[in-house]
């Protein structure tokens, strides 16, 4: 791993097979955070790519960027180059504006997206500010003393947490699931507040999965070619050399990306 992710449901189920045919077609993943080998779901992306490599013929060429440098690579037209973006656990981020760039870069370019715990997060308050005019809105973790939370301090803290998700019938989410249900990992204390995902969920975001007590717990974006947020972590989810169902579509749909891509060059 280098240093310095179907058109809705169905495309993401038919992109499977394809990727067994195109094993030799390497995609650039863009992996967005403040790497420490203190966190956890950092220190498994080694293994995770190399499982996804010899497992399942999936290539993915990843370059680490900094929240701090993110918000530049974003304005430079670096991140839309990439054919995935995963925002990763970790926050508080260096710098939130970066975080909220690199989801925003993914989400209006159509490159496969995936953002995991703080990446949910992040990707709720960009959603709401960008889309919904929302400006206001904050996070706690950033901006504890704001008037108007949207990402708030969950009642229970779900830090070393798992619990069933439940994917709604024909969302991207169970597609990527494989299954109706499933037992997630957590770790974290933050999570949306309810008053505002009415207004989400207006603007076009489908709040996907919900634990057993209906809070929201993965979020799509109809439309994209893969666009998902989980507040769970799929990176912890056994020893690293199975990758989660959600981390091998959104592999699936960067190596999609790259065929796309490179076909399009091609016809040049």
């Amino acid at each position: 791993m280098t240093t310095a992710p179907a058109a809705q449901a169905e495309a993401a189920a038919a992109a499977v097979p394809a990727a067994s045919a195109a094993r030799t077609q390497v995609a650039r993943i863009a992996l967005v955070g403040d790497r420490s080998p203190h966190v956890k779901s950092h220190s498994r992306i080694p293994l995770l790519l190399d499982a996804l490599a010899s497992r399942d013929g999936l290539v993915l060429d990843a370059y680490w960027i900094p929240t701090s440098d993110a918000e530049a690579e974003a304005a430079a037209g670096t991140l839309a180059r990439f054919d995935a973006v995963w925002v990763l656990p970790g926050s508080p981020y260096a710098s939130e504006a970066g975080a909220l760039a690199a989801i925003r870069v993914a989400r209006e370019a159509g490159i496969p997206f995936l953002g995991t715990c703080g990446g949910f997060q992040h990707t709720l308050l960009e959603y709401a500010r960008t889309v919904c005019g929302l400006a206001g809105v904050a996070h706690a973790e950033n901006d504890p003393r704001a008037a108007d939370l949207l990402i708030a301090p969950l009642a229970c803290s779900l830090v070393g947490h798992e619990g069933v998700v439940r994917a709604e019938p024909g969302s991207l989410a169970e597609t990527a699931l494989g299954a109706e249900r499933s037992t997630e990992h957590y770790h974290c204390t933050y999570g949306p507040a309810p008053r505002h995902l009415p207004v989400l969920t207006a603007h076009g975001l489908r709040l996907s999965g919900h634990d057993e007590e209906g809070q929201v717990r993965i979020a799509e974006l109809p439309g994209h070619p893969f666009f998902l947020a989980t507040l769970f972590q799929p990176e912890l989810q056994g020893d690293g050399t199975r990758p989660h169902p959600i981390i091998r579509a959104l592999a699936v749909a960067a190596v999609a990306h790259a065929a796309a891509r490179a076909d399009g060059v091609a016809a040049k």
